[in-house]
Parts: C-alpha cells; structure tokens; sequence
C-alpha cells in the first residue's frame, strides 16, 4: 500500500524540519510530499535537505496546493497535513486506520472536542470563527461534524481522484468536508492533540478576511448542492415581503371597491412574481443537480472498474 504525506507550505522556514523529521519517525515507508507555495524564506531548501519530496505551486492559496496534490500524487493513502507543527505526527495511525480498513473515505483529526485548541490557540477570533462555520454548516446540512476547518486528513484514492477542487485558498477544508456530506462519502473524526505554532511563526490565516471567503463558500456550496432549499426559502422571503406590502391593498379593495394605493399594489405583485419565478428556478436547479449527482454516482463506477482492473 502506498502511503503519501501531502505538507501544504508557505513561509515555515522554523517547522518543516520537525514536520517532516516526524512524519518519516511515524511512516519510514512513505513518500513526503512538500509543496512549496512561493515561499520567501528556506522553506524549500530545509524540505529538500530533509529528504522530503520537493514540488512547487506558483498559483498562490492553499486551495491551489492542494488541486495540484490531488492532481499530481498516485497513492493508495493520502495524509494532509500543514507545515506548522500544530499537528501531532504520532495521531496519524489513529487517523489512517479506518481509511486503511475500507470503512471510511475520509478521517478527520478533531482539535476541537478534547480541549487542546482552547487551550494552545492564542487567536480568540479564530475560535469564534470555528465555531459559527461548524454550527452554520451542521444546520445547513443536517450533519453532526465537530471540526470542520482542520488541516489534518486522511483520504482513500477514491475521494482524491474524484474531488473536483474549486477553492483557491483557506476554504479548502470547508470545500472538502461539504463535498463529503453532499457526495454520500464517509466521514469519521477522530480527536487529536493540537499545539500552537511556536514562537516567531505566524498564521497566514486573516481571521476576518478569510473567514468572510469561508461564510461565501458555505453558501455557494449551499446554493450548489440544496437549490431547491435555497431557492425556495428566499422565494419564501420575497412571497411575505409582498404580502405584507399587499395586504393593505386587498383589505381597502374589500371596503371601498377601489385601489388607491396603486404604488404598493404594485411592488406587491412584483415581489409575488419574483418569488414564483424564483421557486421555479430552485425547482429547475434542483433537477440539474440530482442529474449531476447521478451521474457522479455512474463515474464512481466507471473509477471503481478501472481501478480493479489496474490491480488484475
């Protein structure tokens, strides 16, 4: 079985030794990728003095990484994981076990539920922000995930070969997570340890900046994988705003047998159309993406009877 350790990196001059010193302790036998996304310090050079497999991704964003990674790697088992050392190495049995014994397409390690994260993280906002993208994405979509945002997983080939990977940068995890929940793929979390990054290493993350391109990410995800559900709530919003708006209206026609408040009648029918016309489009959308998923599903098929005849 062929193991690969995938290290998304940027500027970790002061980690990526002990990241990938860490990772051969844990895995002898694995390859170690590190990608090196136009780093400014020796990232680079320390990854290759280490012994690390040296690639390089000049599209800037760790979205952008990863595609390449998903692209580029043939593997069996796929292990992600950042460059900052925040991620114990020693996890990553835990992790791979049930992606190795078939009974999952993808582990996540969880930082969240034992406590660490509180504990080491010095960034109160980017806890806040954790928590309203797990809480928004859990009701969305009926799901009961603890971390969503977590740079450490394990993946079968069947999920990295058929992920089409859209976001450019730190939505990535999110991207990934959605694209499980909505694809009918297998997810365990698994709690693991997490340390903060140590003294003159700093997070690329902008807690307000990157956290307004997660919120967008949920709900293009949403908008692309629920139509139905989407459309019609805001079809619901636009049938209230004009009956409220026309309930005047009505009332003052029952009265007098006269419309004098023509604007609003007006508005009100505008916004009862809009709302129709936008049921219609989530029922539409909705075909669209059932056909889409179908079609997904027979592709999986196709991948599957490739794959066992690769091995015959």
């Amino acid at each position: 079985m062929k193991v690969a350790v995938l290290i998304p990196c940027y500027n970790e001059e002061l980690t990526i030794e002990k990241v990938i010193k860490d990772f051969k302790r844990e895995l002898p036998d694995a390859d170690i990728y590190v990608y090196d996304n136009n780093s400014k310090d020796k990232t680079a050079e320390i990854a290759l003095n280490n012994g690390a497999i040296l690639k390089h991704e000049y599209k800037q964003g760790k979205g952008n990484v990863v595609r390449s990674m998903f692209y580029d790697i043939d593997a069996d088992i796929y292990i992600m994981v950042d460059g900052d050392d925040t991620y114990p190495a020693e996890f990553v049995h835990k992790l791979m076990e049930p992606v190795v014994n078939g009974e999952v397409d993808m582990c996540i390690g969880d930082r969240l539920s034992n406590g660490t994260y509180q504990k080491e993280n010095k960034r109160p906002f980017h806890e806040f922000g954790n928590n309203i993208v797990k809480k928004s994405i859990n009701i969305l979509f009926k799901t009961k995930l603890k971390d969503i945002m977590t740079g450490y997983r394990v993946f079968n080939k069947k999920y990295v070969k058929n992920m089409p990977v859209m976001s450019p940068k730190f939505e990535i995890e999110t991207e990934m997570s959605l694209y499980a929940l909505d694809k009918g793929l297998t997810i365990k979390e698994i709690p693991i340890d997490y340390r903060d990054r140590p003294e003159g290493s700093e997070s690329k993350l902008n807690t307000v900046k990157d956290g307004f391109k997660v919120i967008k990410t949920i709900i293009r995800m949403y908008k692309d994988y629920n139509p139905l559900k989407f459309y019609f709530r805001i079809a619901i919003i636009m049938f209230l705003i004009g009956l409220i708006i026309g309930i005047p209206v009505i009332v003052e026609f029952f009265k007098t047998q006269y419309i004098t408040k023509v604007p609003s009648a007006i508005l009100a029918t505008g916004f009862i159309i809009l709302s129709v016309i936008i049921a219609q489009c989530g029922v539409i959308l909705d075909t669209v993406v059932r056909t889409n998923k179908e079609n997904y599903q027979l592709n999986l098929l196709r991948y599957k009877q490739i794959e066992d005849r690769s091995k015959e």
